[in-house]
């Protein structure tokens, strides 16, 4: 009789089994003792794999009657996992390097051909994290790199934490970029942070050449204790931030009043969301540019945010004009109210953001129709 057939006969299957057929602790035989099967998910596919597990049956032997799996078994998932270590790579590197939210990266999961939920990509993220943390943190790994440069320079920092919460300190080294220790404590008392850094002392057999800090009075006194014979720096960030503030505090003005050039962006959309005519598309798209550039806060004082939406509301603003030249005018509504009031020479907001895009005759009768219902409903300009 042939065999039924079952829809799992149509999954790859991988055979694998343990390198040794000794015991690796005794070195005695170790005997098949059982086998058993998994079924993994990966970007490609699911694959089952059939495990062959062996045992030491040597009753003087540490190791006797505990499983011994295939090694190739942890280049496929976790242990107990059911999804494969390319999909949690891809679920962290969606997370933070394309800053997803978890509904976006279901999303692309889904798309990928993954059957899995939401709860189950936040459970992935968790073990991406701590897959990260253990490389981080990994003594074995660090100790030869500290080794070849042949000293360190510690940087400490962590938030300053509210009452009753924990504060993550973080103590990395400046030459090779490695975070060297990570502790939640309950305060930012001088004698912890003294602990925290004798801590990383004694785990490195290289001396410590310098510390950099941003200059908190309790890290002071704590470097001061733990190494008061060794430099100690303030970081360049907070250096030239606090050299800056001048300059940042006409950046953060100059920005504001910007902003009170080109808003009422979001009514404009809520009046477009079912458009589907070109014309509403190209008012979605430009206010979305709009937006886009409010939001950006760029990072002060390197990259002043006022100058930086000055730029991005100039480029719009020459897109307009662009459009303009070309043809018969169609209103993407009163986005245009910022661009078309256009950036000056004074560097203030002259023209609406995102006004008039030119394609073609029809353009006429939206841009009438659409002037006419906010004059109407006594919608202003900007």
């Amino acid at each position: 009789m042939a065999r039924p057939h079952h829809p799992s006969d149509k999954i790859p299957l991988q055979m694998l089994e343990p390198l040794s057929p000794t015991c690796l602790m005794c070195g005695k035989a170790a005997h098949i003792a059982y086998h058993t099967q998994r079924t993994v998910t990966t970007l490609t596919g699911q694959h089952r794999l059939h495990l062959a597990v062996r045992r030491c049956a040597f009753p003087e032997c540490p190791r006797h009657h505990q499983p011994y799996r295939p090694e190739a078994e942890g280049a496929w998932a976790l242990p107990h996992g059911e999804y494969g270590l390319d999909v949690i790579a891809l679920v962290g590197f969606l997370r933070y390097q394309r800053h997803q939210s978890l509904a976006e990266i279901h999303q692309s999961l889904r798309e990928r051909g993954l059957t899995i939920g939401e709860r189950t990509v936040l459970n992935l993220l968790a073990r991406y994290e701590e897959l990260v943390t253990l490389h981080m943190t990994d003594r074995e790994r660090l100790q030869p790199l500290v080794q070849k440069q042949g000293s360190l320079i510690l940087a400490v920092d962590g938030l300053k934490p509210d009452v009753g919460h924990e504060v993550l300190w973080v103590v990395r080294d400046c030459v090779s970029g490695e975070l060297l220790l990570a502790r939640p404590l309950l305060s930012e008392r001088e004698a912890d942070l003294v602990t925290l850094l004798k801590e990383v002392q004694d785990a490195f057999s290289v001396p410590i050449s310098g510390v950099i800090s941003d200059g908190q009075k309790s890290i002071r006194n704590a470097v001061a204790t733990a190494f008061p014979d060794i430099p100690h720096q303030l970081c360049h960030f907070h250096y030239l931030r606090e050299a800056a503030k001048p300059v940042y505090e006409a950046d953060r003005h100059a920005k504001k009043e910007l902003k009170k050039q080109v808003r009422g962006i979001r009514p404009i959309e809520r009046e477009v969301e079912q458009e589907e005519r070109e014309e509403g598309i190209i008012t979605r798209k430009y206010c979305l540019a709009v937006r886009s550039a409010l939001t950006d806060d760029g990072h002060p004082p390197l990259s002043a945010p006022g100058l930086k939406l000055y730029e991005r509301l100039s480029l719009i603003a020459a897109s307009l004009e662009r459009g303009l030249k070309k043809g018969a005018a169609i209103s993407t509504r009163q986005t245009g109210s910022a661009a078309d009031k256009g950036i000056s020479s004074d560097g203030a907001v002259v023209a609406g953001c995102a006004g008039r895009v030119y394609l073609g005759t029809s353009g006429c009768t939206y841009l009438d129709e659409r002037r006419q219902a906010f004059l109407d409903r006594g919608a202003t300009t900007v």
